[in-house]
C-alpha cells in the first residue's frame, strides 16, 4: 500500500528531476504536468487506483531520467531566448 509520504516524496523527485533539464521550455512543461498530474489524483481514495496512480507516477520518473540522462548527453546547439543574458 502506498502511503502518503511515498507519494510526496515521488513528486518532490519528479520537481527535482524536471529542473536538470537544459532547455527552460521543457523544465516548465515537467514541472506543469507534475503538479497538474498530482492535483488531479489528490481527491483519490480507492487504494487500487491510488496504486494505479503511483505505478503510472514512478514510471513518468524512469522517463523523465533517461531523457535528462540524454539531453546533457547532446545538449542543444543554440540557446534558447528565455536563457540568453542581457548585455
Amino acid at each position: 500500500m502506498v502511503d502518503k509520504g511515498q507519494v510526496i516524496s515521488l513528486c518532490r523527485s519528479l520537481l527535482r528531476a524536471g529542473r536538470q533539464y537544459p532547455d527552460y521550455n521543457i523544465r516548465e512543461y515537467t514541472k506543469r504536468m507534475t503538479l497538474d498530474g498530482f492535483r488531479m489524483n489528490k481527491n483519490l481514495t480507492d487504494h487500487s487506483k491510488v496504486e494505479e496512480a503511483y505505478a503510472e507516477g514512478k514510471k513518468q520518473m524512469e522517463v523523465v531520467e533517461r531523457v535528462v540522462k540524454v539531453y546533457l548527453a547532446y545538449p542543444p546547439k543554440t540557446k534558447n531566448i528565455m536563457e540568453l543574458k542581457l548585455q
